[in-house]
């Protein structure tokens, strides 16, 4: 990443506040969570993912706001704290125009 793009992640809590969205709609709402849909409301799916969009502005905050952005990263290089979970399998490049589409079809 670019470190103009760090900088305004840093200095711009708009830029920071919409990354959080994104963030919470390609990494939760526009994956298997979908199929749990019918499961719940539209009320509770609404509080699910209100609660998503702030723990993911929080933890944005947390790596490029403050001092402990960089103690996490040095954590992380040493300790992975989900160890039991599956590493991140990469999805098809194709997923890349599908999330751009939905960016802008979205807002």
């Amino acid at each position: 990443m670019k470190r103009e793009i760090i900088e305004e992640i840093h200095s711009n809590e708009i830029v920071r506040k919409r990354l959080a969205k994104f963030l919470a709609l390609h990494c939760f709402r526009n994956t298997k969570l979908e199929d749990f849909h019918d499961r719940l409301s539209d009320e509770e799916m609404k509080a699910l993912m209100i609660d998503v969009v702030n723990h993911c502005d929080y933890v944005l905050a947390l790596l490029f706001t403050t001092q402990n952005g960089s103690k996490i990263i040095e954590l992380l290089k040493e300790h992975d704290p989900v160890p039991d979970w599956d590493d991140p399998k990469p999805l098809n490049d194709d997923d890349f125009g599908q999330v751009l589409h939905d960016t802008v079809s979205e807002g």
